[in-house]
């Protein structure tokens, strides 16, 4: 049986095939460097490929963070909590994760969670308000939200609700 081996790549073709990665989509360094690992890359490579990369601008940690939570946020209405987990997954810094949040509008915020809130209560056809009220906080503190703030919310639309 004949043994495959990977194909070997200059140091030209590894950055031609990196800046092409990275002006794709924005990317974060753990991103990048697990694609260059998975090229067949030795860690002496990855590291001056992302050292290059970040000198170019092709990396910005602080841009994918805001980028990634932006995108997040607007599109798939995920609450804070989430988008912090999923970039401290990602091994982005304490700092950018911070800024990133920044950028998400506090009044927009609110209003997403009480979107998601009021499809939700149409959704659940429980008829106890209690047991209803109690799955969709759950459901918003899945999707990120803080439970407080979740809470607070219901609570606020409950009295409403009532007058």
């Amino acid at each position: 049986m004949k043994e495959l081996s990977k194909k070997y790549l200059s140091p030209n073709q590894i950055i031609t095939k990196a800046y092409n990665y990275c002006a794709y989509q924005e990317r974060c360094q753990q991103e990048v460097r697990d694609k260059l690992y998975s090229w067949g890359l030795h860690q002496e490579e990855v590291e001056s490929t992302i050292a290059h990369l970040i000198s170019e601008g092709y990396i910005n940690e602080e841009r994918f963070a805001k980028m990634y939570a932006g995108g997040k946020f607007r599109i798939k209405k995920w609450g804070k909590n989430k988008i912090i987990n999923e970039l401290k997954a990602r091994n982005i810094t304490p700092y950018c994760i911070k800024k990133a949040l920044s950028e998400i509008n506090n009044k927009e915020y609110l209003q997403s969670l009480q979107l998601i809130i009021n499809l939700k209560k149409k959704e659940i056809k429980e008829k106890n308000k209690l047991i209803k009220t109690h799955k969709i906080a759950l459901y918003c503190i899945s999707r990120g939200y803080e439970s407080d703030l979740v809470w607070d919310t219901l609570k606020k639309q409950n009295s409403e609700d009532n007058l």
